[in-house]
């Protein structure tokens, strides 16, 4: 498979790091954050919208678009770039942990995984060959292989079954990958929960597959943090040095912080579109909850530290209005503020790196959240 990512510094007193993912739309700096928009948009927002936040990758996932409207209807229509108007990378989540939350009486066995969709009941079995096929029709830069998922805390028996299953299924996902050409990126996730010895199996039968980059899968599911962190810590120094590592899901800042240390290159996350739906803020001093009544009259901005379209142009009074209205526009402002919070953060973390200043970036920042919303 082809060397995708140049790794440009290393913060010295860390395993912190930067660098660039080489896609067939464009580069991606890292460490870097990744909007989701699983059903090919960024709730809230238009792709015009996305685009002015700066952010140069988005995350789609495949389980949702093969459902509606099909990966046939996308291919038809020019590829999931074209269909969704995004001139940059995107990637695309298999669909693994969407088939096992979402479908209570997924099933799992050795050839696949079969699934009753989470719309009509109608029943799919899925292959990681058909996963492979899949995102390959959607077109997207970076698609994930097909794992077994399983939840926190889960017996012994069922962590050794998924990392097995997950093998298994990455070198048949990787024969079919020998059978095509493309230059699309195509990344293993590892599995093993907090087991230390399956966890080191997991990665080690996965860097031998000789993926593009890897996904550290199964974490932030209820662990705790010390757990979370010595399988950071492990997996990077296991995983390849030449290789992006994604930590799947993870949105809080204090935990992306600890992961870039640890040596993370990407994250994805709900939080930021998803809170700011629900009128939750974030800002350098922590969550502000925007319906409190406190805010009725206050003419601040969100967060006068932020240069956002939202934090420059509107109180914190017209927002609490907005939300408690109902109104669509709400949602609109609040997703802008909080993905360019999400996105200037890592804009931060990635200049720190450079500097080899990444330790004090990171304390300024955990201070201000520690000492909380004024």
């Amino acid at each position: 498979m082809s060397r995708s990512f140049t790794l440009e510094a290393a913060d010295p007193g860390s395993s912190a790091r930067a660098g660039v993912i080489a896609t067939a739309h464009g580069p991606i700096a890292t460490p870097a954050f990744a909007p989701v928009a699983s059903q090919g948009s960024v709730k809230g927002l238009t792709p015009r919208d996305v685009a002015a936040l700066g952010p140069e990758l988005i995350l789609s996932n495949a389980y949702h678009l093969f459902l509606r409207p099909g990966v046939e209807t996308v291919k038809a229509l020019g590829g999931l770039h074209a269909f969704i108007s995004w001139p940059r990378p995107i990637l695309t989540d298999s669909g693994g942990f969407q088939i096992y939350s979402m479908s209570p009486l997924a099933r799992v066995r050795r050839e696949g995984v079969s699934f009753a969709s989470h719309l009509d009941g109608t029943k799919f079995t899925f292959t990681p060959e058909d996963v492979v096929d899949l995102q390959l029709g959607l077109g997207a830069d970076i698609c994930m292989i097909l794992d077994y998922f399983v939840p926190y805390p889960s017996s012994d028996v069922k962590i050794r079954e998924s990392v097995e299953i997950t093998t298994l299924w990455a070198r048949r996902a990787r024969e079919r990958l020998r059978a095509v050409d493309t230059d699309r990126l195509f990344w293993g996730i590892t599995q093993g929960s907090v087991d230390p010895a399956l966890r080191e199996r997991s990665t080690e039968e996965l860097v031998a597959l000789d993926f593009d980059g890897y996904a550290i899968g199964g974490l932030g599911i209820g662990e705790a943090k010390g757990q979370l962190h010595e399988v950071l810590e492990r997996s990077a120094r296991l995983l390849p040095a030449d290789k992006p590592r994604y930590l799947m899901g993870m949105g809080y800042i204090q935990d992306i912080l600890e992961a870039v240390e640890r040596g993370v290159d990407l994250f994805d996350c709900v939080l930021p579109t998803r809170n700011a739906r629900n009128g939750t803020l974030f800002t350098s001093r922590g969550p502000m909850a925007i319906k409190n009544a406190k805010y009725a009259r206050d003419a601040r901005p969100v967060d006068e530290d932020c240069r956002c379209y939202t934090c420059r142009n509107f109180s914190r009074a017209y927002l609490r209005h907005l939300y408690e209205r109902g109104e669509i526009t709400s949602a609109v402002l609040n997703t802008v503020h909080n993905l360019h919070f999400y996105l200037d953060i890592f804009r931060q973390i990635r200049q720190s790196i450079h500097l080899k200043s990444f330790a004090g970036l990171k304390s300024t920042i955990l201070n201000k959240l520690k000492d909380g919303f004024q």
